[in-house]
């Protein structure tokens, strides 16, 4: 404990970035040496500006005890540039972060095929469509996702790995306690039940637009590749790509319309050098010889994304004008639910679909009807979202698509 005091310490200081963070320790070689340092040995320091050494200057450990009560608090670990499963990829970036707080179960990267998947905010319904069925492939195929956490396709990267039953990362601009934006709050529960939540910016932190640039370059550093879905030229995707250029990683780019600006970043991206994707296994089969015996090739077709968006062409008149015959009215069918025994799912699973018999809820309306903890609800709707048996709809409400079958059969 009195180790990683002197590591936040280090990282908190104002001024004192992650490269200057860096010189300290070549010139100090622990966080424990800089803090007891002579102030005139802080001159040496290569690249330290004024306001930087004399935030070193102040040994007040009021902000760092802080700092472990939150983390205490919220089961939040902190791993440092110390630790032994600090991951080699990232400690061998250009400036990797001396601290990372982390919210879930922290995968070995080392021996992962991180593939980061990224793209605009605002995408098309393609750009969605594709996002969703990349995080699906790759997590079925084996990989590890690793994303941020924004609307768009992010979001739909995410979703797609959890359906695929995959472990996901998001590497966050604020702390993992703080979700950004606020209505992505359950799918933060989601990837640190099954994934983690990455940052090097201590709880409590806010979402500032200056922080995403500057934690793009750990988003990449974690990965092996990064896959550009959707995105401008001059994007914050982008900020990514050329980060994960400056690191040495693998690009890769799903080609879209070249009519539509959000194709621009990945089409250019193609046309030099970076590979054409158009699936989760374009990507996973570049690294099938690194990882011997880690990717899954199943003999049975992989689980689909519904078909992609198409442009419809619109009915004719007389299509249009169809009635059905005079004295009968058209009948609506719904869809018929199979039936399913609960053997196989857990007690939260059977009382969710219980309450979904009724019709669609929100997460917060099944917390609130079943009294069971909203993370074993999020956990929950997840697992019986990937075979299916829960879909999510517009509201993000949540409907059965099956019935418990009953003890009579």
């Amino acid at each position: 404990m009195a180790a990683l005091k002197y590591w936040l310490w280090i990282s908190t200081r104002r001024g004192v970035g992650p490269q200057q963070v860096g010189r300290l320790l070549e010139h100090f070689g622990t966080p424990e040496r800089a803090y007891y340092a002579d102030p005139e040995e802080y001159g040496l320091v290569e690249g330290l500006a004024p306001n930087g050494r004399s935030s070193l200057l102040d040994k007040s450990m009021e902000r760092v005890d802080a700092i472990l009560g939150d983390c205490d608090r919220l089961g939040v670990r902190i791993l440092t540039m110390g630790d032994a499963d600090y991951p080699d990829r990232l400690k061998n970036i250009y400036d990797p972060p001396a601290v990372l707080y982390v919210r879930g179960r922290l995968p070995a990267f080392d021996e992962e095929i991180a593939v980061g998947v990224v793209g605009s905010r605002k995408p098309s319904a393609y750009g969605r469509w594709m996002a969703g069925k990349l995080g699906l492939e790759l997590a079925q195929y084996g990989a590890l996702l690793v994303s941020g956490i924004a609307q768009g396709l992010d979001t739909e990267a995410l979703r797609g790995a959890l359906r695929g039953g995959g472990a996901v990362v998001s590497v966050l601009g604020g702390g993992v306690d703080v979700p950004y934006p606020r209505e992505n709050r359950w799918l933060y529960e989601d990837v640190a039940a099954h994934g983690a939540l990455l940052s090097e910016y201590p709880p409590g932190t806010e979402h500032e637009g200056w922080h995403f640039p500057v934690r793009n370059r750990i988003l990449s550093g974690l990965c092996l590749g990064v896959v550009a879905v959707e995105c401008g030229w001059k994007s914050g995707t982008m900020s990514t790509v050329r980060q994960a250029l400056d690191q040495d990683r693998d690009i890769f780019a799903v080609p879209g319309p070249v009519s539509s600006l959000l194709s621009e970043g990945p089409n250019r991206l193609i046309q030099q050098g970076a590979k054409l994707v158009t699936g989760g296994e374009d990507v996973v089969r570049e690294y099938a010889e690194l990882f011997p015996g880690r990717l899954r090739f199943p003999l049975w077709p992989l689980s689909q994304e519904p078909a992609p968006p198409t442009e419809e062409p619109a009915a004719s008149a007389a299509e249009g004008s169809k009635e059905a015959p005079t004295g009968e009215k058209p009948i609506d069918k719904e869809p018929q639910q199979a039936y399913i025994d609960r053997s196989g799912l857990t007690d939260d699973q059977v009382d969710l679909l219980l309450a979904l018999e009724e019709g669609g809820r929100t997460a917060e309306e099944l917390v609130e009807l079943t009294q069971i903890p909203a993370r074993r609800v999020l956990t929950a709707l997840t697992m019986l979202q990937i075979p299916g048996h829960v879909t999510e709809g517009p509201g993000k409400r949540f409907q059965a698509s099956v019935r418990l079958r009953t003890e009579e059969g």
